[in-house]
């Protein structure tokens, strides 16, 4: 994984105020919780006194209490009180647990994951995808490492094979360009499959130019994606890192084109379901995939239609570099 990031970890009514929840993200044991006025706390999920999960615990107010001896833990992840010492007793500075800064934002939580302060103060996100958007949002755990299911999402070249009965349909087995845009730890990339009669791919120069009001795959660094069908209609998805075999991938469909309450809600049972279908297709062959986990140097022959997969490991391994190197200098 990626440290210094926002990573999007799971929606934001899976933690409920007055129930701590127990989760396991980016290889590490975590608890979430929320005060009365629905402010959300996490903090790792180990209490510091005896190791016993918290999530096991209850709140109250701000703080959460192991279930094991009653130690009380704030938000910060300072310990307040120690019943065993007395409610008068002070607590040592030193008793703190691991407290991570949490945001929250379309219905995600993010959390940021690194030994620096979060920067930027918010997950970036994509332009326009915002509340005035409804959808339906199904949730799906991979055996498979974050990495090859985000990769899954940026590849041109499986369309037709692995969707042959859904959004593959035509035979476009050939791959035009990709034409691709990166900025600021994003890629969008434009597709152009086409129906091969014998002639020779496009290079991108050959391509129309990008034109964000015309359907293309948005990524953004670490882990969330968008497909942009139209300005009423996008996929959303996150790749939430369980640990370096498992994947829960959270994928919401979002429209604004059906307003009307109740045929609103049939649109978006429908289109969630198409998308389910179209995401259980490639469950099978990602999770088939070896090794699990991708990387910039591997045992792969890639082609020119690959180019947003190249890109991304190039930008993950540049990512990568630089957080170790942060990591590095002293204080």
């Amino acid at each position: 994984m990626i440290r210094d990031q926002w990573y999007a970890v799971m929606t934001s009514d899976e933690v409920r105020r007055g129930k701590p929840l127990g989760v396991v993200r980016l290889g590490e044991k975590l608890v979430f919780w929320r005060n009365d006025s629905g402010e959300l706390f996490c903090l790792r999920d180990a209490c510091i006194h005896r190791g016993a999960s918290l999530s096991g615990g209850e709140c109250c107010g701000n703080e959460v209490i192991c279930p094991f001896h009653g130690f009380h833990f704030d938000g910060n992840g300072k310990v307040t009180q120690i019943p065993a010492n007395g409610k008068k007793a002070k607590t040592p500075e030193r008793f703190r647990a691991k407290a991570y800064s949490v945001r929250e934002k379309f219905g995600m939580i993010f959390l940021w994951w690194g030994n620096s302060e979060p920067n930027p103060i918010d997950p970036p996100f994509f332009e326009n995808l915002d509340n005035t958007f409804s959808g339906s949002t199904s949730k799906h755990p991979w055996n498979v490492h974050y990495s090859r299911a985000v990769e899954n999402q940026l590849d041109l070249v499986h369309l037709p094979y692995v969707h042959r009965n859904s959004i593959g349909r035509g035979n476009r087995t050939l791959v035009n360009g990709p034409v691709q845009v990166l900025r600021d730890n994003q890629i969008q990339f434009w597709v152009y499959n086409d129906v091969d009669r014998g002639q020779s791919p496009l290079k991108a120069d050959q391509l129309p130019a990008p034109d964000v009001n015309r359907q293309h795959i948005h990524f953004i660094f670490p882990n969330i994606w968008q497909n942009w069908i139209s300005p009423e209609f996008r996929i959303f998805v996150a790749f939430a890192p369980v640990d370096d075999a498992n994947t829960v991938i959270y994928m919401r469909t979002c429209q604004k084109f059906v307003t009307f309450p109740g045929l609103k809600h049939i649109v978006n049972g429908l289109n969630r379901l198409f998308s389910i279908k179209v995401l259980k297709e490639d469950e099978s062959v990602v999770c088939s995939q070896i090794p699990i986990a991708s990387s910039l140097k591997m045992d792969e022959k890639l082609i020119p239609g690959d180019l947003p997969i190249i890109t991304y490991r190039r930008m993950r391994e540049d990512m990568k570099n630089s957080a170790r190197d942060q990591a590095d200098i002293p204080a």
